[in-house]
């Protein structure tokens, strides 16, 4: 779906950019709770996200200060959307560290399963979100250690980060 929005902000959530997304475009994508998503943004940076619900079926996609720069962009600019919906198995791209995790620990990926869909991907963007794979890989290996000592029904991701 390829569509023309503007680029707003939202106040009462502390400034948050967002991408503007109409009832209709989000009735014809599936709903609010379609799943998730991959935005192609003025056809040149395309990346991971879902529908926000703003009321009476209109919907947003946030956009971060990093994003706005790269394709020097500002509030109230109008841009090229395409959304289509995201195919992968956890809705964001699982660095290789965690993946060489999985791949030689069978388990661990089967308790990384039983967790929710959000707090998976908070964890892959957790983890990701290092620069070095050195340290990629240390944040897997203990968040998957924690993974296996703590009870599946007490499992918060502030556990699983080592902060009680």
């Amino acid at each position: 779906m390829e569509f023309e929005t503007h680029i707003g902000k939202l106040d009462y959530l502390l400034g948050v950019n967002y991408l503007f997304i109409p009832n209709h475009i989000v009735k014809s994508m599936g709903g609010l709770k379609c799943g998730r998503l991959v935005c192609t943004l003025n056809k040149k940076e395309k990346f991971q996200c879902g529908f926000m619900s703003l009321g009476n079926g209109d919907a947003y996609i946030t956009l971060n200060k990093a994003r706005m720069k790269k394709l020097k962009l500002q509030i109230g600019d109008q841009v090229n959307v395409f959304l289509e919906l995201d195919q992968s198995e956890y809705g964001m791209d699982m660095c290789e560290e965690l993946q060489e995790i999985f791949r030689q620990d069978p388990y661990s990926k089967e308790l990384f399963d039983l967790l929710k869909p959000g707090m998976q991907r908070a964890l892959i963007y957790y983890i990701s979100q290092a620069k070095s794979s050195d340290k990629r890989l240390e944040r897997a290996i203990t968040i998957i250690d924690r993974l296996k000592e703590i009870p599946t029904e007490k499992i918060t991701f502030k556990l699983l980060l080592g902060k009680s």
